[in-house]
């Protein structure tokens, strides 16, 4: 709360003073975490977009009114408009790698009309090989059904030097597994295909990654060429609430909260057993359902106080991913001491 006063008299003794157009600025270019990025060389075509995150930081509510660019290379876009305290909005800027090439710096205005007036700048900056071409402009992998996997194939042109070539694919993300295999070289025209796969045990939620192409360029700069991976690992068994909060227990009582299961097809329970034996789940039927509701019970010890912390192991017939692990918890009172 303090911090929240504090910056909210900053906008006050801003305007109140007669500081400089530049100054009163301040309030909100300090909503966002960063405001430059350097995308550093890209090949033609490839997908290129950057996120800046905006916070408001004041107790007044915050609206942004527009967001521009001063160059047609870079699309800004922004997902909400109106923030309240601590809410977060997101500023995406893209860039055309298709219609531009070269060196290519935007300057991105984002127009705030309450708590006042002000503008906060964002600088983008790309260079655009014309050598190098990715096609698609990046590793689209879409819905996957986790366990399922997928492979995407891309494929890189370059058009220069005899002797170019991509030496090794990075990515930091264990799950991505990527090669490059050269399929034509003549004339200073050197082909690559690039295999991209997702791996089965990739967990669930969204991906947004990227690869890196190691090339034997000279200039150390353009050696590394970025291509951008997305896509959605959708859960074929998923569990709510998760984690499970039992809530607040007295000693020597017992408590009880329904877990939710959800497949993507039918499926049957085998088992639900819990590292802690203190909770137990019941298991009404046997029959193939898409959801079932698992009551969780916990009994508590005459004595006992504090927090206990569990795991629920929950083994399924269901094709593919099989197990979910659901962490559960529950803390006991302390027992009340009786009047003499």
């Amino acid at each position: 709360m303090t911090m929240k006063v504090l910056l909210r008299g900053t906008i006050g003794l801003i305007l109140a003073c007669a500081v400089s157009a530049a100054e009163a600025q301040d309030w909100a270019q300090s909503m966002f975490n960063h405001t430059t990025h350097d995308f550093g060389v890209v090949a033609r075509g490839a997908k290129v977009e950057h996120r800046f995150i905006v916070e408001n930081i004041y107790e007044e509510d915050a609206h942004i009114a527009s967001v521009s660019s001063s160059c047609g290379c870079s699309t800004p876009t922004i997902n909400r408009q109106s923030l309240k305290t601590w809410e977060k909005a997101e500023v995406l800027v893209t860039v055309d790698t298709r219609g531009f090439l070269g060196r290519k710096d935007a300057t991105i205005t984002v127009v705030f009309d309450k708590p006042f007036p002000a503008e906060a700048q964002l600088h983008v900056h790309t260079y655009i090989r014309s050598d190098v071409v990715v096609h698609p402009g990046e590793v689209a992998f879409g819905s996957i059904l986790q366990g399922a996997g997928a492979r995407q194939t891309l494929a890189v042109n370059y058009a220069g030097r005899e002797d170019w070539q991509i030496d090794r694919v990075e990515c930091a993300n264990p799950n991505i597994v990527a090669e490059v295999v050269e399929t034509n070289r003549a004339n200073g025209q050197v082909g690559y295909r690039l295999s991209v796969q997702l791996k089965p045990d990739a967990p669930p939620g969204y991906l947004r990654d990227q690869l890196v192409l190691v090339t034997n360029d000279y200039d150390a700069r353009a050696a590394k060429v970025p291509v951008a991976v997305e896509g959605l690992v959708v859960a074929s068994l998923s569990a709510r609430p998760s984690p499970l909060m039992m809530g607040v227990a007295e000693s020597g009582h017992k408590v009880t909260r329904n877990l939710v299961l959800q497949g993507r097809a039918p499926f049957r329970i085998v088992t639900a057993q819990c590292d802690d034996p203190r909770f137990q789940c019941k298991l009404s039927n046997d029959e193939s359902r898409t959801v079932h509701v698992v009551p969780v019970s916990f009994e508590v010890e005459e004595g006992r106080s504090g927090a206990i912390h569990a795991k629920l192991h929950i083994e399924t017939d269901l094709a593919g991913v099989k197990t979910i692990d659901v962490p559960v918890s529950v803390q006991i009172s302390s027992p009340r001491t009786k009047e003499p």
